[in-house]
């Protein structure tokens, strides 16, 4: 004997959304890890660069403009003097060039030093020195410097980053339009891996305190969103132990909320399934009792003492005769339902005339309606092409027209009438009999179910549910129409089944 797979034990929701919110912590942490590691340098070094590049392209147009209003005036080369120099430092006074924490050196081909302004300390080209009177005192042709001024007018551009110890300091240098002058911008480069490092190292203790507080916060949030899923469930049981009353509160109107109100249509349903299936065994239990108990006794009585009398046993047998026909007929009409429910009979689709099949139909209640002085009348005198399962049809014209003869009215009439419509027609079937109570009508097509004023009644009970079950699995509309003393008119629509169901 094969031995049963052991079951492996499932993650609550409760515990998936805590792994989940503590994955996501542990994951974002790793990201702005990678971030500051890998990503925080060379961005920061490209934004400074950029900067740098900005301002000395400002200062050489400055010298761009001041060469071609000098040159337009046949003055020649650009002449640097101290006016020219007064407005540039003022330029950056203003602020209209914010030089606040930069270097900037001026120098000309011969790679010596024409101006130089400092904002900053200290300064690696320029070795700057403080003094306690707060004043700068710096070089202003280092060997390094010379050096960067010589690849400048050599290469027309310049960038650099120059470190000292622990000081950094970025370069960027352009030459003038003319080639004559060249402008080399500088700052400062702030302790970025000192930042990082730093950064790195509180950042483990705040993913630390970030996961304890995503784990408490997925705790309560799990709780409280698992709630109704737990009503849900609890009851699932309720209804399993045969408690068919339970209906859960709907707070929310989301997804959730749509699933309570599901859940709770689901329990009526099942509710009125289990009153149904009771009614069903009581009803079947009676239908089957009576003609058994008398099939039974008859039999008995055709053995024991009427087994010489011919008469009486001719009729006695033929009790024993219809009493068989009558639980053939509810066996059958059983099974009938059982097979159309279930899909075990499927329509077969033919293009036909709706309103020759009534014809055809109407005329077998001929010798009925003779013997009992009543009268069918057959209003059907357009042709009503249809496409559905003739057989199916047939029985369910039988259904309603018996139902209809079942409940005739005093004046013996009932109207069969087929009202063509432009994609099908319309079939009613009416009768003036004593009508149908209000409170019965939306379930005159349940199984088993009969009106008040039908108890007692000979018949299975099945014929409108299997009229109901054909009419779904055709996908065509039905319903009855009724008025207490006025009779009812059952109805239904045929339209092309081969275009989807109607409702």
């Amino acid at each position: 004997m094969k031995s049963a797979k052991k079951r492996t034990p499932a993650i609550s929701i409760h515990g998936q959304l805590m792994l989940f919110i503590g994955g996501m912590t542990l994951l974002t942490v790793g990201l702005i890890w990678g971030i500051i590691t890998y990503a925080l340098a060379p961005k920061y070094n490209a934004t400074i660069r950029q900067n740098l590049t900005d301002k000395a392209s400002a200062i050489t147009a400055i010298f761009d403009q001041t060469d071609s209003e000098i040159s337009s005036r046949d003055f020649g080369v650009l002449q640097l003097d101290d006016d020219f120099w007064d407005s540039l430092g003022q330029t950056f006074a203003d602020k209209r060039i914010n030089m606040d924490g930069y270097c900037v050196d001026f120098s000309d081909s011969t790679l010596r030093c024409l101006k130089a302004y400092e904002s900053m300390y200290p300064c690696l080209l320029h070795e700057s020195t403080g003094a306690f009177s707060g004043e700068f005192g710096y070089s202003l042709n280092t060997r390094q410097l010379i050096a960067f001024r010589q690849q400048l007018f050599k290469d027309g551009s310049l960038y650099k980053i120059v470190q000292m110890g622990s000081n950094r300091q970025m370069v960027v240098g352009q030459l003038s339009a003319d080639g004559q002058y060249g402008i080399i911008v500088s700052t400062s480069l702030a302790q970025i891996a000192t930042a990082a490092e730093v950064l790195r190292s509180i950042l483990w203790p705040v993913a630390l305190f970030l996961l304890v507080l995503d784990l408490v916060f997925a705790m309560l949030f799990s709780r409280w969103f698992t709630r109704p899923i737990r009503q849900l469930s609890s009851g699932a049981k309720e209804i399993a132990a045969g408690n068919y009353d339970i209906q859960l509160p709907v707070v929310h109107h989301d997804e959730i909320g749509q699933l309570a109100e599901d859940f709770n249509h689901m329990a009526a349903e099942v509710k009125r399934s289990a009153q149904l299936e009771k009614d069903i065994l009581a009803n079947v239990s009676h239908d089957l009792r009576t003609p058994l108990t008398l099939i039974k006794g008859y039999a008995e009585t055709v053995r024991d003492l009427t087994g010489t009398d011919a008469d009486k046993r001719t009729e006695q047998c033929n009790i024993i005769v219809d009493e068989t026909d009558r639980l053939s007929a509810l066996v059958n009409s059983v099974m009938e339902l059982s097979k159309v429910q279930s899909g075990a009979e499927k329509p077969s689709l033919i293009d036909f005339d709706m309103g020759e099949l009534c014809f055809e139909v109407a005329g077998r209640y001929d010798a009925l309606c003779g013997q009992n002085h009543w009268h069918l009348e057959l209003q059907a005198d357009e042709a009503a092409p249809v496409c559905a399962d003739p057989a199916m049809m047939e029985r369910v014209l039988h259904n309603l027209l018996g139902n209809a003869f079942h409940h005739i009215g005093a004046d013996g009439q009932v109207v069969l009438r087929v009202l063509p419509q432009p994609d099908g027609c319309r079939v009613e079937i009416e009768d003036h009999g004593p009508g149908i109570p209000p409170e019965d009508l939306p379930y005159i097509f349940d199984r088993y179910y009969r009106a008040r004023q039908d108890s007692g009644k000979v018949g299975t009970g099945l014929g409108l549910s299997i009229t109901k079950a054909i009419l779904q699995q055709h996908g065509f509309a039905f319903g009855v129409n009724s008025a207490l003393g006025q009779g009812s008119t059952f109805w239904f629509v045929m339209r092309d089944i081969r275009t989807g169901p109607h409702a």
